[in-house]
């Protein structure tokens, strides 16, 4: 399960890289190798997990994917 988590996760990193790119955003890739989607919030190694899967389903945009929060104005990927 932590794997399918993992991988997940990364889909959505790239997900995320790609449309600040898309926006104009200078996302360097020396910075994209300091990033681990094993050190992310929704990684839970020891807890029980409980979804409301028809809920999670209804976030779902047409091709599959959950909307990615707007970037905040102050962050830095620096």
């Amino acid at each position: 399960m932590t794997n399918s988590v993992i991988t997940w996760t990364t889909e959505y990193y790239s997900l995320a890289v790609r449309q600040l790119r898309a926006s104009g955003r200078d996302v360097p890739d020396e910075l994209l190798a300091h990033i681990s989607p094993a050190h992310s919030e929704n990684v839970n190694f020891f807890g029980v997990i409980t979804v409301d899967v028809e809920a999670e389903l209804a976030k779902l945009d047409g091709g599959g994917w959950r909307p990615l929060r707007p970037a905040a104005a102050e962050a830095n990927l620096m």
